[in-house]
């Protein structure tokens, strides 16, 4: 039998001065990519053909979501975690388009070496980012997979992409699959505040991320109470932040959601979002569109949540809801901080990466 390289028998503990330099070409990455916030009017309108956000929307991603301001602790979490590759080939999806920082931040923090595969539905920031950047180990690569006979793959995007990658990756080639999922919000007091931040954690990249709020939980308050506040909230956000073009396929799934509320549930419509509560989880489609379930007691949310741990990535809480016992792979935060987590590692915790920060 072949003897894998050693590399792949277990992370190799990083010497200090490497985890120093890496941890410096971390930061010169994110120094670079700021550039691409200073000069976003001329990347909006090729953004909003490419991904299909308004260009409020897009706008709103470079300015707040695009994550050039990380915290130095932060870094060093994030090189910590990143293991230690000779060669990084990075598959992007289309769903988030400035996920393509952290992706190749993490790649960069792991290995001399890196190629990146921008999504062939919309390259054009991965594109741009890789360009701004003019770092000699950071290439772009037309390649699903490259020719490598050692390092890792780090695949972005549906389950189905990260098993065609998997079963045709060359032998001794790692694959770290970052898969479909979502995020849940949990609330029990603050229920006006609450309302505005989750409806700030929706209208983010149009709900097509895996941070994404799909669905809340909510204990205290009526659910339909809390469902019309958020209905006015997601109201008053689009016009600020208008929608973007949904897809065919998108807007099929919308409207069978919204059938089966006003069959089994309440439903509040608003022209660009759903609202919908029902006393069973009925998963929403992306575009906005939420799913209230109402829970009789604070105390039975954990276990209301525990059929859908593994789809989970981030659970945002009001301030009483975060003293429970959640998923220990979800990334907990703040109502209205969901799309905006430390640059300190993978945004999907569920499958760890060679070290947990």
């Amino acid at each position: 039998m072949s003897r894998a390289p050693a590399h792949l028998s277990g992370p190799r503990v990083l010497g200090e001065r490497q985890r120093d330099e890496r941890q410096r070409d971390v930061q010169r990455i994110l120094d670079r990519a700021r550039s691409l916030v200073n000069d976003r009017a001329s990347l909006v309108a090729p953004l909003v053909r490419s991904t299909g956000l308004s260009p409020a929307g897009v706008e709103h991603a470079l300015l707040h979501h695009l994550e050039v301001g990380a915290a130095p602790e932060d870094i060093r979490r994030l090189v910590a975690c990143a293991g230690d590759a000779p060669h990084v080939h990075v598959l992007l999806s289309a769903n988030v388009f400035v996920a393509a920082l952290r992706a190749i931040v993490l790649a960069r923090a792991a290995a001399p070496q890196v190629t990146v595969r921008p999504s062939s539905r919309d390259p054009f920031f991965a594109e741009a980012l890789v360009r701004a950047l003019g770092d000699p180990a950071i290439r772009l690569v037309p390649d699903t997979i490259p020719a490598m006979t050692e390092g890792e793959i780090h695949v972005y995007g549906r389950n189905e992409t990260i098993a065609k990658v998997r079963a045709s990756a060359p032998p001794h080639v790692i694959v770290r699959g970052h898969g479909a999922g979502m995020g849940v919000a949990c609330i029990w007091d603050d229920f006006d505040r609450a309302a505005d931040a989750l409806a700030d954690d929706i209208v983010v990249f149009d709900q097509r991320g895996c941070l994404s709020p799909r669905l809340a939980f909510v204990s205290g308050v009526p659910a339909a109470s809390f469902a019309e506040k958020l209905h006015a909230s997601l109201a008053a956000r689009e016009l600020r932040i208008p929608r973007g073009e949904l897809a065919d396929d998108e807007r099929e799934d919308a409207r069978r959601y919204a059938e089966t509320l006003r069959f089994a549930g309440v439903l509040y419509e608003g022209s660009a979002h759903l609202v919908g509560v029902a006393p069973r989880v009925v998963i929403p489609p992306t575009g906005r569109h939420l799913h209230i379930v109402p829970v009789a007691e604070i105390d039975a949310l954990p276990d209301a949540l525990a059929p859908l741990a593994t789809s989970i990535v981030a659970i945002g809480a009001t301030d009483a809801a975060r003293r429970l016992a959640w998923p220990a792979h979800a990334r907990l935060s703040a109502l209205g901080a969901m799309q905006r987590p430390p640059l300190d590692g993978p945004v999907d915790r569920r499958l760890p990466h060679p070290a947990s920060p």
